[in-house]
């Protein structure tokens, strides 16, 4: 199989020959990303290294076109978030609200009486849904099950 890099080199040179300036510019950005990564880090990335470049530049899209909004700027924001459904795409499927759900409840039930607040639950929680829940789903879902 090949690796995300793989396939993100692969559509980069499918979306030169289609002329998709804005899948162009996406894919671009994010295998300079892995470059940067590669390079800070000083090793071959892994593919929980790529994911997580991946992962991190749909996040930063999001907040950018949550901020063009604000701002008024709503072509901006549909750019951004073109943008980012490009990226999602080489990720992996996330957990749906009731997955997320499941897995926090069974975490508060794991926990001793005393300890079940927010910041213990998010402690477990987090790195068991690492790449697979958006964190700010999380916190809302760990909020609404202990309050």
């Amino acid at each position: 199989m090949a690796s995300l890099k793989d396939r993100i080199a692969a559509d980069l040179k499918e979306a030169m020959r289609a002329r998709d300036q804005l899948r162009l510019d996406t894919l671009r950005s994010v295998l300079s990303g892995f470059t940067y990564k590669r390079t800070e880090a000083g090793v071959d990335l892994s593919d929980a290294d790529e994911s997580d470049v991946v992962r991190k530049q749909v996040k930063q899209r999001t907040d950018a076109a949550g901020e063009f909004e604000k701002a008024g700027r709503k072509e901006l924001a549909e750019k951004e978030l073109r943008e980012r459904e490009i990226l999602t795409a080489y990720l992996p499927a996330q957990k749906s609200e009731d997955e997320v759900r499941a897995i926090v409840r069974a975490i508060i039930a794991e926990l001793p009486q005393g300890t079940r607040n927010q910041g213990a639950v998010m402690k477990v929680a987090m790195p068991q849904l690492k790449g697979q829940a958006d964190g700010n789903l999380v916190r809302q879902i760990v909020t609404e099950e202990i309050g």
